[in-house]
């Protein structure tokens, strides 16, 4: 039964649509005799095996999503939330049904996950936003992996790293975002002669992408603390000029939201020790 969220609602997507349920009904973990599927390296499938899990199955999440117009002030730098609350929603839909898929196959989090954005050409003003990633079940202590509202976690680290974050008793909770779409403004003809063979900083400039950096910092710090995390790994900032002409600017940070293991949980350290040996000899 496919619950799309409809994407320009509150709704949410908490099941895939139809065309998955042939794929996931083969996929190990939904059914007996099914395969896993995933896109790990040969190295990473051994390593993840090590760290006592197992691949269940390669999960996509999808949502194509018409962006809106919003006209920013010429001369201002201000934040274009209409295309902001877009660019959210529609990651937001696809990472929704990625997880879904995770769930459906009872895995215990998602690893390797890839959130990114494609054009068509039959599309204009229109992206899709894919995201994939490989789920996974721990071997041994049902359910101590999950997130703490019990679902399956999700994070972009590969099998090395998870192996490593493990290994210091921590483990990923959530693939956490935060964007900002801003409007940096134009210099006028002046400001432009003024500085013409000058060096000096563009202040009107750095303040604004200062801001639009900040506030999409801020909001993957409280997807981080919504989730229950303790901290971020990984954070990465990117930033994206899209459909929406020159001064319109999308900033991006993303990161793995991770938490502390029990004890019990903790993966045995496999790393040999640094030790130090003096000779006695003159």
């Amino acid at each position: 039964m496919p619950l799309f969220g409809s994407g320009g609602s509150d709704d949410t997507a908490t099941w895939e649509p139809q065309a998955a349920d042939s794929r996931l009904a083969h996929t190990a973990g939904a059914a007996p005799g099914g395969v896993f599927t995933s896109d790990l390296s040969v190295s990473e499938y051994v390593l993840l095996g090590e760290a006592g899990f197992e691949p269940l199955g390669f999960v996509v999440g999808s949502s194509i999503y018409h962006i809106g117009i919003q006209v920013g002030r010429w001369s201002q730098n201000a934040e274009l939330q209409v295309l902001t609350q877009a660019m959210y929603n529609a990651r937001e839909l696809a990472m929704a049904r990625m997880r879904a898929e995770a769930d459906h196959l009872g895995a215990d989090g998602v690893v390797g996950v890839s959130l990114r954005m494609q054009m068509y050409v039959w599309g204009q003003d229109v992206l899709e936003f894919v995201a994939t990633g490989t789920a996974v079940k721990a071997l041994a202590g049902e359910g101590a992996h999950r997130a703490p509202d019990g679902r399956a976690f999700t994070s972009d680290l590969s099998a090395q790293d998870f192996f490593r974050l493990l290994a210091a008793g921590a483990v990923p909770v959530s693939f956490v975002l935060g964007t900002c779409v801003y409007h940096i403004a134009h210099q006028s003809v002046m400001q432009t002669l003024r500085q013409a063979g000058r060096n000096q900083e563009m202040l009107q400039f750095t303040q604004g992408v200062y801001e639009a950096r900040e506030l999409a910092l801020v909001r993957m710090q409280a997807e981080a603390s919504e989730a229950r995390a303790s901290g971020i790994v990984g954070v990465n900032v990117a930033v994206s000029n899209h459909v929406w002409g020159e001064h319109a600017t999308e900033f991006l940070a993303t990161g793995t939201a991770i938490r502390r293991l029990s004890d019990e949980h903790r993966l045995p350290a496999t790393t040999p020790k640094p030790t130090f040996t003096l000779g006695l000899d003159s």
